[in-house]
């Protein structure tokens, strides 16, 4: 079954029944900012099922940078979902209360190939560096998962190897180019590899290679619906919401 079904299924069966800490508020139509990666498409597979456990309406934005810090003390945004070093920067300004600083996500980079190509075996140092070698052409992005990667290659000696065969998009996921034949190998988060069709993921990297990218989630001190946003948090840490998260790629906390 593809992933995305599975997802839908899941939540179907586990979205209506759940009751969690601080849910039961007065409905509220709540203003939540994501980050980019795989955080706003799995956010969103999540939001319908917060709105029908709760009644709260979730409008869902991506900020990043400027546009976010100028939302969130402004009162534009109650909840931030960031990756955790934007989040603590935001506690430590002020602009995000400490007390609702919540981890919630986690992600790892992983390899994929083309659906029904042989898997690598990457179970090992040698077997990676290996797989590397072998490959054709090298799939990865040029944002975080790349230069985790690139450092992963370095380790291994790699990194003239690899770079000389890299098919590096200057637009979408990593995975369209394994789709599409550029990339005989490709390398991204697991959380964005699982959202292509049309690929296997291989595995994620070995823990001596991988760094994981942990997401937090804050409340700004001047959010205008803030026992609602707490209530989109206990949500996050429900177990539903963690049983649709690690089926779409995550760690959960």
């Amino acid at each position: 079954m593809p992933t995305w079904s599975k997802v839908t299924a899941l939540a179907a069966a586990c979205g209506l029944t759940v009751s969690f800490a601080g849910a039961a508020v007065p409905a509220a139509e709540i203003t939540v900012a994501v980050s980019g990666g795989p955080v706003p498409d799995i956010v969103s597979t999540l939001v319908p099922m917060f709105e029908r456990e709760t009644g709260n309406q979730v409008d869902l934005v991506i900020r990043r940078g400027d546009a976010l810090a100028e939302d969130i003390r402004q009162g534009s945004v109650d909840l931030v979902i960031a990756d955790a070093g934007t989040v603590d920067g935001f506690v430590e300004s002020g602009d995000i209360s400490a007390a609702s600083n919540t981890p919630v996500m986690i992600s790892k980079i992983g390899l994929a190939v083309k659906a029904g190509a042989p898997k690598p075996d990457i179970s090992t140092a040698e077997n990676l560096r290996d797989a590397l070698l072998a490959a054709e052409s090298i799939g990865y992005s040029r944002f975080a998962s790349g230069q985790i990667f690139l450092r992963s290659v370095e380790r291994l000696g790699l990194t003239e190897a690899v770079t000389a065969k890299a098919v590096i998009p200057e637009t979408g996921p990593v995975g369209a180019v394994v789709v599409s034949g550029e990339a005989e190998i490709g390398v991204q988060q697991v959380a964005e590899l699982l959202a292509v069709p049309g690929i296997d993921l291989v595995g994620p990297l070995l823990d001596d290679f991988q760094e994981f990218l942990p997401t937090s989630a804050g409340i700004p001190t001047e959010a205008r619906n803030a026992e609602a946003a707490q209530a989109f948090i206990a949500f996050l840490r429900s177990a539903p919401a963690r049983a649709v998260l690690e089926e779409m790629g995550m760690d959960v906390p």
